[in-house]
């Protein structure tokens, strides 16, 4: 992996904007042809957004960043619901152009749409309550998804925090994808990222019901190392996922149950 990404990003990055340059702009288009799992992606993630918006020291509610936007599905169907103003960055111009269409009415709450790949993209300092990335970081080589994330951690406000939700291999190894130009990390090498850009997990949770044969798909919600907001069994999880090294989903739903029947 180290060959195709870090040692020559500028191909890596280059391959991957190629890719994405003839990939439709249509929600089956950003979901690889799984269009069908949006639905309950969504719903893990609103039910993950519910319960840390209950914790004790929870996030403002004013701004949101959707990092690796496409054409808005995110911003559309779950960050809106949630915050007064949410900022789009995505790369790839003609998706920042459907996604001004695709919003529909909940375009007047989308403040900025920033075309600008995340390798160089600085969120602006202390703007954010909370920046959400998923199923984007594959594009970006090891160090610059550290610097990436440490650009990120910047652009939080007080209790603000970075949900990043992501494939993660089973195999422990790096898989690269040579078609879309994306690798697939192992959850010891993500996390080992994380610590590196002074970040803490508050929390793990395991996406549930996507169709067999793709990949496991873990939330981590990252706090600034500095940050003391974490309730005592939260502070747990995060002990034993990211010192431990182990993923105990139960104990991340121990407390969903009433809160995913309520959706």
């Amino acid at each position: 992996m180290s060959e195709v990404t870090d040692s020559n990003p500028s191909l890596f990055y280059q391959n991957g904007a190629n890719y994405w340059s003839e990939i439709p702009a249509t929600l089956d288009g950003m979901l690889g042809g799984f269009a069908n799992i949006s639905l309950t992606d969504i719903k893990g993630s609103k039910l993950l957004l519910k319960q840390l918006f209950n914790s004790k020291k929870p996030p403002g509610r004013t701004c949101a960043l959707d990092c690796g936007a496409g054409i808005g599905r995110i911003t559309k169907f779950l960050l809106t619901d949630f915050f007064e103003t949410v900022d789009l960055v995505e790369q790839n111009a003609t998706f920042i152009e459907q996604a001004k269409r695709y919003m529909g009415h909940k375009s007047n709450k989308v403040g900025c749409y920033y075309t600008v790949g995340l390798q160089d993209f600085e969120p602006e300092s202390h703007k954010y309550d909370l920046i959400w990335i998923q199923w984007v970081v594959g594009h970006l080589t090891n160090e610059d998804l550290m610097e990436f994330l440490k650009r990120c951690r910047n652009g939080l406000k007080e209790n603000g925090v970075i949900i990043l939700k992501e494939n993660i291999t089973s195999s422990n190894e790096v898989e690269l994808d040579r078609n879309d130009s994306s690798v697939t990390r192992p959850m010891y090498l993500l996390r080992e990222i994380i610590k590196k850009a002074d970040l803490e997990c508050y929390r793990v949770t395991k996406q549930h019901d996507f169709p067999k044969g793709l990949y496991s798909v873990y939330m981590f919600i990252l706090k600034p190392k500095m940050s003391e907001i974490c309730d005592e069994l939260v502070c747990q999880e995060a002990e034993q996922t990211c010192d431990n090294g182990t993923i105990s989903e139960q104990a991340a739903l121990d407390n969903s149950e009433e809160v995913h029947k309520s959706l």
